[in-house]
């Protein structure tokens, strides 16, 4: 038999994110986690997209306003397009975060 991975391995290659749907809302969170998380895997499913990153991912509402071009209220907006994730939430007025662990 042989010996099972760490906890902290395990927890490092994790995948953690949103399912986004394809509103212009949904695209615009998607494109600014693009932009804020380097090793973002997107799997486009048509009417929604899953966003995974490999431990962590983090997006803030002031980069989401900036791709969508208007206010981007949290946590109501978000809630609106995110019918599911994947991790532990963590959010604030000002910042999304999607984690491996429970804080």
């Amino acid at each position: 038999m042989s010996p099972r991975p760490s906890t902290s391995r395990a927890v490092s290659r994790a995948r953690v994110g949103p399912v986004l749907d394809a509103s212009d809302r949904g695209r615009a969170v998607l494109e600014a986690i693009r932009r804020s998380n380097p090793s973002v895997q997107v799997i486009d499913r048509g009417a929604y997209a899953r966003v995974l990153v490999p431990g962590s991912c983090r997006v803030t509402r002031g980069a989401i306003e900036g791709v969508l071009g208007r206010p981007f209220v949290l946590p109501t907006d978000l809630e609106a397009v995110m019918p599911a994730f994947k991790g532990f939430l963590r959010m604030d007025h000002d910042s999304i975060e999607w984690g491996c662990e429970r804080v």
